[in-house]
């Protein structure tokens, strides 16, 4: 089996490169709001990750939406979006502190491994956590690569131009 690798690309992840199932990881917060950063760009892609995750946290009494969940959402036949809840909140003129949660991150990174395995997927994102979560990057890579690159999924991380 050949070594997965993690590499950096100038680009878009909502339209990621490579062959083979992708799927496109973003952090969503754990307050059901959907409106700012990444996911604008998925949603003026496809109608289905912002429909999920606002059914998901709906619903959340009866599911398992909270910090470190994923939901894995099919918005083409061989793409993929993966909501994972790793922000407490959101900032706003008040909040001190960001609102990663690098845990939840780790957490739904894992569970993340699993999916994409058993999909035979690569794994395609923006620096996550780290746009309005305030997270930093040298805190979120060694999770991606202990997660995801480690157990032996490609990643492609997306800076934008």
């Amino acid at each position: 089996m050949e070594t997965a690798t993690l590499q950096y690309l100038r680009g878009d992840a909502t339209a990621p490169q490579g062959k083979g199932v992708k799927v496109i990881a973003h952090v969503c917060n754990d307050l059901g709001g959907w409106g700012k950063g990444f996911v604008l760009a998925l949603s003026r892609r496809w109608a289905e990750p912002e429909a999920a995750y606002r059914r998901w946290h709906r619903d959340r009494a009866r599911n398992d939406f909270g910090l470190g969940a994923v939901q894995l959402v099919q918005v083409e036949r061989y793409v993929w979006v993966a909501n994972m809840v790793g922000q407490r909140g959101i900032r706003t003129g008040r909040s001190t502190g960001a609102p990663v949660r690098y845990e939840a991150i780790a957490t739904a990174l894992a569970a993340l491994a699993e999916e994409a395995l058993l999909l035979g997927a690569s794994v395609h994102m923006p620096r996550i956590g780290c746009g309005l979560a305030g997270g930093r990057w040298d805190r979120v890579e060694p999770l991606v690569t202990s997660r995801l690159v480690d157990r032996g999924v490609p990643v492609t991380v997306y800076d934008v131009d």
